[in-house]
């Protein structure tokens, strides 16, 4: 028949493509471009959409053996996409983009079923080689370049076989069921592809996520060896090019990914100055971070890849230009059985976390710069700071809006130079910072500390009228980046509301001495039995208060803790580490300090208040209860000498005044004394329980049931 043309040539032995793991593909030309099947189906004058058999006489009125040569011509047609005479391909217009094979209803049964079991093989041609052509664009990503490229390849191997068929055909040396056992090894490939490429396309997936396809589908075909090795192999195909933006990722710290494939994602919003100012300290939790889709291979060393890359990029930000070592067996080319690749990362993140703690510690002396702070916030070295209090107690008197920020600088500055904090080359890095509310609703207000905030109420929070810059005032301490890092805003938030806490006790104690003095000066009158002995009885139990707090406060909570955090950094293995040991530091001291214990606090601040409130009184007391002018005293209550050597030259019998002027004196004291002694009462219970369940609280809670006892 003119359909079927023999060849002269010489016969050439089939061969089927070899589906193992040596050669996954027969031909392998990736540079290789074949017309697709669309073109070629015009060429003869067909459309891919609705083809229809040409005006052919029914294939049933030829004999049996010649409609056999009829099928497999049009079979061998179909292979490849087109159309023949009496086998017809339509697309079914859905959301899976079926095709539809049709053939002659009068072609011989065994035939039609011959060919029907050819027919999903046909079909799953056209899929992979359409969705190889929709695939080759720039916007589908690398991974889907990488991949359509491997199917291609594929697709060539399997047309090559199909033009061997064909070239036996010719020679008269090919039957049905010959075509059928030739084709039948590429069934379970061909169709286990095709099911990948209808889940991509449905999802029109990219990236990670083709990845993640191909691997749960090679997992699902475990019992198939052969279709198993041919989707292992796709997808180290598809994953090179991705591999390739994750080693540059994890040797460089450079995000090379055009098509937003990588499963890091980079805020380039959030610069690295943010740190200073951002209290949440977004920049290091979402400058870069991880996306949801992570490939299955990568997703147990998907934190360590993150951080690699963030170390690096630490380190390009100082200017420090490093690249972790690479070796030619250190090279991403694949994933398989032996994770070599792992211990690839591994290795480059021992080396990224090894070069960026040497150079935060050496170069950018971390150590220093934490005992700078812990000097001046934590109150270590305090002699700038009594110097401090004495020239700028004026202005720290007056309320948070009428306060002079620029004096108060140079009043620092001064008590900074004048000090042995002058020896400091950090010192210039220290700034006055003054706060618009207490220290009681500052704490309210940051939502990541753990307080019960139930405890407070509307009246806490509520801004005294009375309040002024000794309640408010805090120091602040300029960070540069790479250390903004360990020392973030939230890191100096927390160290100044330790500072806050700490200096307006010092404040108090200052009071309540220059109180204590003012008793002092009139011992050498007989005060046996009035109001300025019970009066000295009450400040001898504030002064204990307020120093065993303040005692406790700093080598019981602060030193120990700090040492404890001065060791764990020198044996840390990475940033990330000493960033965890100091955020550790500050929550434990927050916690041991009471600012995280709204309860306790509450009663320490009105403890603290009455104590003011009396040493405030004291002058008052003591100059209505002898017969003498008022005496002149500084604001933190101390009597000049002067005057005290003329209080001493006065005789016992002038200075007393008669019971009936003591009374209201006494009074007076009597309050404050009822007062005080009632909130250490009520302080009692909460700090016996709490000690049971906060060790820490021990001491303190032995120093303050025994308060009063001595009255």
């Amino acid at each position: 028949m003119d359909s079927i043309s023999t060849s002269s040539s010489s016969a050439c032995p089939l061969t089927t493509p070899q589906w193992n793991l040596d050669r996954p593909f027969l031909t392998g030309h990736f540079h290789q471009e074949t017309k697709s099947s669309s073109q070629v189906a015009a060429s003869k004058g067909f459309s891919t959409d609705s083809f229809s058999p040409g005006n052919e006489k029914a294939i049933g009125s030829y004999h049996a053996s010649v409609q056999e040569l009829i099928v497999i011509d049009d079979l061998l047609s179909a292979l490849i996409g087109i159309e023949g005479r009496y086998i017809s391909i339509k697309r079914v217009r859905s959301k899976d983009e079926n095709f539809a094979f049709q053939v002659d209803a009068s072609m011989d049964l065994a035939l039609q079923e011959s060919a029907k079991r050819l027919f999903p093989l046909c079909e799953s041609y056209l899929l992979i080689n359409q969705f190889v052509e929709s695939r080759s664009q720039f916007k589908t990503g690398l991974v889907n370049h990488a991949f359509a490229a491997a199917l291609r390849a594929l697709l060539l191997d399997y047309q090559a076989m199909v033009a061997q068929l064909e070239h036996q055909f010719r020679l008269g040396k090919l039957s049905i069921q010959g075509l059928w056992f030739y084709c039948q090894p590429m069934m379970g490939s061909m169709q286990a592809l095709s099911v990948v490429i209808r889940k991509a396309s449905a999802n029109n997936i990219v990236g990670t996520a083709i990845l993640n396809l191909l691997q749960s589908q090679a997992k699902a075909m475990a019992g198939d060896h052969t279709v198993r090795s041919l989707l292992e192999k796709m997808t180290q195909s598809a994953s090179s090019a991705y591999l390739g933006i994750l080693e540059r990722w994890v040797y460089e710290g450079v995000i090379d990914d055009p098509y937003g494939e990588l499963f890091i994602a980079e805020n380039k919003s959030l610069p690295k100055e943010s740190l200073s100012q951002d209290y949440d300290a977004k920049y290091w939790r979402q400058r870069y971070s991880l996306k949801d889709d992570i490939p299955s291979f990568l997703e147990n060393a998907a934190g360590i890849i993150l951080t690699t890359g963030k170390y690096l990029n630490v380190m390009r930000e100082c200017g420090h230009n490093v690249q972790v070592p690479v070796s030619e067996n250190s090279k991403f080319m694949s994933f398989g059985a032996n994770h070599q690749y792992l211990e690839c990362i591994k290795a480059a993140y021992e080396f990224a976390s090894g070069e960026l703690l040497t150079l935060v510690k050496e170069k950018y002396d971390l150590m220093g710069k934490l005992r700078s702070i812990k000097h001046y916030l934590l109150l270590d070295q305090g002699d700038f700071l009594v110097h401090f209090m004495d020239i700028a107690r004026d202005e720290l008197s007056k309320k948070p809006d009428e306060i002079s920020v620029e004096k108060l600088q140079s009043l620092l500055d001064l008590a900074l130079r004048s000090t042995a904090a002058a020896a400091d080359p950090c010192h210039e890095d220290l700034t006055c910072y003054v706060e618009r509310s207490t220290l009681m609703k500052s704490l309210s207000m940051l939502k990541d500390l753990e307080v019960n905030r139930s405890v407070f109420d509307g009246s806490d929070l509520e801004e005294p009228v009375s309040i002024t810059g000794l309640e408010t005032f805090s120091l602040s301490y300029k960070v540069q980046w790479p250390l903004s890092l360990v020392i973030s805003r939230k890191a100096l938030t927390k160290y100044q509301l330790i500072f806050r806490f700490l200096f307006h006790c010092k404040h108090v104690d200052r009071q309540l001495c220059g109180a204590w003095q003012v008793h002092q000066a009139v011992r050498a009158l007989n005060t046996q039995g009035t109001a300025i002995s019970r009066s000295s009885l009450l400040c001898r139990s504030m002064l204990k208060f307020i120093s065993s707090l303040l005692h406790y406060l700093t080598f019981e909570v602060l030193e120990p803790n700090w040492h404890v955090m001065h060791n764990r950094l020198k044996t840390a293995k990475s940033i990330d580490e000493v960033i965890q040991y100091h955020d550790f530091f500050l929550e434990k001291c927050l916690r041991e300090c009471l600012l995280l214990l709204p309860e306790l606090l509450k009663k320490v601040e009105r403890l603290k208040t009455i104590c003011l409130q009396y040493a405030a009184a004291t002058q008052w007391l003591v100059s209505s209860s002898i017969d003498i002018t008022k005496i002149d005293t500084s604001s933190d209550g101390a009597l000049g000498m002067e005057k005290l050597k003329q209080l001493k030259l006065r005789k016992p019998s002038q200075a007393l005044k008669a019971d009936a002027e003591n009374a209201s004196v006494t009074d007076s004291i009597l309050k404050f004394e009822r007062e005080f002694n009632s909130e250490i009462q009520s302080l009692r219970p909460i700090l016996s329980s709490g000690s049971r369940a906060e060790p820490y609280l021990t001491h303190l809670a032995q120093w303050i049931l025994s308060v009063g006892r001595d009255q």
